[in-house]
């Protein structure tokens, strides 16, 4: 009976006769502007038949059977067409699918997120910058990509209580108030100053450059990431300051 009803989904010359789903990736792209943690967003086109038109959406699109060997490849695509950058993280969040998020039919997403230092970008003329306040976006966004933001959203501060990501944000260089200043944007709270750069300097995560920052302050030494180096997992999480 498998065998039958396998023979008669391909049809002839071997051609699937069933509907199949529309099939896209979306990529949720942060980065730290102007002291906030801030998400990429593009303008949808106005062409005819297009949903959700002039709305604002997370970019994405869909998959290229001919230029994308799998959905990551797929979502560092779209994420270099919008950007001109390769992100030095990418992690897949999730997939979401139904008849009713697409206007054109079936359709599944499967969503990642990425980190990537703002000023490092080329922008494409559709896509800009939308700061996140109180860990949410204002604007309305189209199809289900208010609740795929809300999902990275929630990701990334529960990650970043116990991991490394926020250096994936930074620049070159930068000095370790700068970083823990990144983890204060990300998490909306303070952390506890020696506490933060002992677990920073034990976690051999970075490595000091041969050159200071200097200011009207003392001179601040500079760090850069370790090259090659993966995300750094903490044994437990940074602690509210009582």
């Amino acid at each position: 009976m498998a065998g039958e009803a396998r023979a008669e989904a391909l049809g002839k010359a071997g051609q699937l006769d069933f509907p199949r789903p529309l099939t896209t990736v979306d990529v949720v792209i942060f980065a730290i502007r102007d002291d906030r943690l801030q998400v990429l967003l593009v303008q949808r086109p106005a062409g005819e038949g297009e949903p959700f038109p002039l709305s604002l959406a997370l970019p994405g699109g869909f998959v290229d059977v001919a230029k994308d060997r799998d959905l990551a490849a797929c979502a560092a695509r779209k994420l270099k067409e919008k950007t001109g950058v390769i992100s030095p993280y990418l992690e897949q969040l999730g997939s979401w699918g139904s008849a009713a998020r697409d206007p054109r039919g079936w359709s599944a997403t499967h969503a990642y997120f990425a980190l990537i230092q703002a000023d490092a970008s080329a922008l494409t003329n559709d896509a800009r910058w939308f700061p996140i306040g109180g860990g949410r976006l204002k604007e309305k966004l189209a199809f289900d990509h208010g609740d795929i933001l809300a999902s990275a959203i929630q990701r990334l501060r529960n990650k970043v209580e116990y991991t490394s990501l926020p250096a994936f944000l930074m620049p070159a260089e930068f000095t370790l108030p700068d970083l823990q200043r990144v983890y204060e944007i990300v998490l909306d709270r303070s952390l506890e100053k020696s506490a933060f750069r002992t677990r920073i300097l034990s976690a051999d995560m970075i490595e000091p450059v041969a050159k200071m920052r200097r200011g009207p302050n003392r001179p601040a030494q500079l760090y850069r990431l370790k090259k090659g180096r993966e995300p750094v997992y903490f044994v437990r999480t940074f602690n509210p300051p009582e």
